[in-house]
């Protein structure tokens, strides 16, 4: 897009602007929109004097954020120079985008820089086309979406997946301390399967009355595609016609008939519910017996089970290919949320038996 015809378009209610010079907004975009459009807005949470508590806000917005949502910029209250003010805003974005994505370089990644005047409330808006850029654009014009939910949702839809998990954990009762790295590994097993060419996923719709009846779709991990970028993904119209299960488009799933009043909310948006099976059914190009090993402990073992649920929510365009809305979307989300798991107080859970639930809600402001 040329500089000349660049805008910011706004699609969630007015930003709201406080006379709290210390406030920072994280702004929220997501690959299936056009650049630099913001669909929504997070306070920063963790902050003091020096600024944001970058890794407890990471952990927080990984927490609060679904899949398919990114921060795209930051939004910063203050009556300094705006366009040092907007520098400061893009490299808080930048340093949260980092540590959400696991890498320690964004490239070629515009990053909108926001200053908001603590006392008209106008907001200026300036543009970072790359890392190493140390130039800022200012642009304008910027746009307000006259029905913002209808902008995110007459063509969206969401992506859920629950799964339970009992993880066995067996470790020396004279070595407790040796339960967290055990523990450790058990999860990074965990995420090491959802990537199994064997691996099974069960998509279908969700229970909801309609004469629409559509039959589940089965996907194997060795019909998933981990190397595409979401940003690249090749989004399908309704006129492409595929008879592969794996480019099957999320629309494939939705109702096909709603009323206008149904199309412009989260509460009304067509639910996909994906489940993750592990293949006992394949036919075996050999046929052998099963085999058992015995590994006897040397020491007293205890074994402790680890009783939890994991419960992801994602956004997605109906455009999506299937195959890419699990491998891109669903199976991230499941391992953001492992890894939360690998962080929990283990001299807890030695003494504890507790059932751990984490419950992923679309943040809407």
């Amino acid at each position: 897009m040329e500089k000349n015809t660049r805008s910011i378009r706004i699609e969630c209610p007015k930003l709201l602007i406080t006379r709290n010079e210390s406030d920072l907004q994280w702004l929220i975009g997501s690959p299936f929109f056009p650049p630099l459009t913001i669909i929504s807005t997070f306070r920063c949470i963790h902050s003091n004097s020096s600024g944001p508590d970058f890794p407890k806000e990471s952990e927080e917005i990984r927490t609060l954020l679904l899949k398919g949502f990114d921060v795209i910029g930051a939004l910063i209250v203050g009556k300094s120079d705006p366009e040092k003010a907007a520098a400061r805003a893009v490299e808080a974005a930048r340093k949260l985008k980092k540590l959400l994505t696991g890498t320690t370089k964004l490239e070629n990644e515009e990053t909108i820089g926001a200053v908001a005047d603590p006392d008209t409330g106008d907001i200026r808006f300036f543009l970072s086309e790359t890392e190493s850029s140390t130039n800022f654009e200012f642009v304008n014009p910027v746009s307000y979406g006259d029905n913002p939910e209808k902008f995110v949702w007459e063509s969206g839809c969401l992506l859920l997946c629950q799964l339970p998990i009992k993880l066995p954990v067996c470790y020396p009762a004279n070595k407790p301390s040796d339960a967290e790295s055990i523990f450790s590994r058990a999860i990074e097993a965990v995420i090491a399967k959802f990537k199994d060419p064997n691996v099974v996923y069960l998509v279908k719709a969700s229970n909801r009355a309609s004469l629409d009846v559509v039959q589940p779709v089965i996907l194997r991990g060795s019909e998933l595609d981990f190397d595409a970028a979401v940003a690249n993904i090749e989004l399908l119209d309704e006129a492409a016609q595929n008879s592969e299960k794996k480019l099957l488009r999320c629309a494939h799933f939705c109702l096909k008939s709603k009323s206008t009043s149904q199309l412009l909310s989260a509460e009304n948006a067509d639910i996909i519910q994906i489940s993750v099976l592990l293949n006992r059914s394949e036919k075996s190009p050999k046929c052998s017996a099963p085999a058992v090993e015995y590994f006897p402990a040397m020491d007293e073992t205890r074994l402790l089970i680890v009783d939890f649920k994991l419960e992801v929510l994602c956004y997605a365009v109906q455009g999506i290919p299937l195959m890419h809305a699990i491998s891109k979307l669903i199976i991230p989300g499941l391992i953001d949320q492992l890894i939360s798991m690998k962080k929990m107080d283990l001299p807890y859970l030695l003494t504890q038996h507790p059932e751990v639930t984490f419950y992923i809600s679309l943040v809407w402001s």
